[in-house]
């Protein structure tokens, strides 16, 4: 499988994904737009991922480059690409199919359960998770909502944490990606997103919490993405 992935920031990676295609055999090509590297074209790659980053579909005059992306996101999904965003990645989806971007009604930072809503319970890809498992949270902002948009997964802090937008495309508000030492650096480059709030855990909380089980549901869903027949 030809997988891209477009990077937001240097301190935001793909983390385990990595891991995963290498150990699959997979073939994965990542791209920096803000960099201004260009773009992939939908004929290089079966599998699209876009990751997390400080911009915000907000005020995209500050990234315009996240316009292009949004283009992109929009051509995969329309040539029936495997597409998954995680946190920003998922907020650029819901922009490209008509989703606008909305505040979160709480910045969710640190480890946090999300729980699977009905809809959630019967979809392929949660089909062997429990009803209510932790992610990594690193948010102030939540994806839009489109008319055929399904919501799968909310937490105390923010309703809308996993969408189905499509058979193949999914968005994240959270993440399952991020390693120990992608949290040491997100922790070094935004200082600021830690400020006290209900659901901002501290540095020393984020340091010392085991991601390994989190790690196996990121494995999990992709293997899911995969099992599910999407590329079929």
């Amino acid at each position: 499988m030809r997988i891209s992935v477009i990077m937001h920031a240097d301190f935001e990676t793909p983390g385990v994904i990595e891991v995963w295609a290498r150990d699959k055999k997979h073939k994965l090509s990542i791209f920096k737009p803000y960099q201004a590297q260009l773009l992939p074209t939908t004929e290089e790659f079966d599998f699209l991922i876009v990751m997390g980053g400080p911009q915000s579909p907000l005020d995209l005059e500050e990234a315009p480059y996240l316009k292009d992306e949004i283009e992109l996101i929009n051509k995969a999904i329309q040539t029936e690409k495997i597409v998954l965003g995680f946190c920003l990645g998922a907020q650029l989806i819901g922009e490209a199919l008509g989703g606008k971007t909305e505040r979160s009604p709480e910045k969710e930072i640190g480890i946090h359960p999300v729980s699977l809503t009905p809809e959630g319970l019967k979809d392929d890809l949660f089909k062997r998770f429990p009803k209510t498992f932790n992610v990594i949270h690193w948010h102030n902002d939540m994806p839009g909502l489109t008319k055929d948009a399904q919501l799968l997964a909310f937490s105390e802090g923010c309703p809308r944490q996993a969408i189905r937008y499509g058979a193949r495309v999914y968005g994240f508000q959270f993440h399952m990606e991020i390693t120990q030492q992608g949290i040491a650096e997100l922790i070094k480059a935004c200082p600021d997103d830690l400020r006290a709030g209900k659901f901002v855990q501290s540095p020393e909380i984020l340091m010392n919490q085991s991601l390994e089980d989190i790690h196996q549901y990121m494995y999990l869903l992709l293997d899911q993405i995969v099992d599910k027949g999407v590329l079929n």
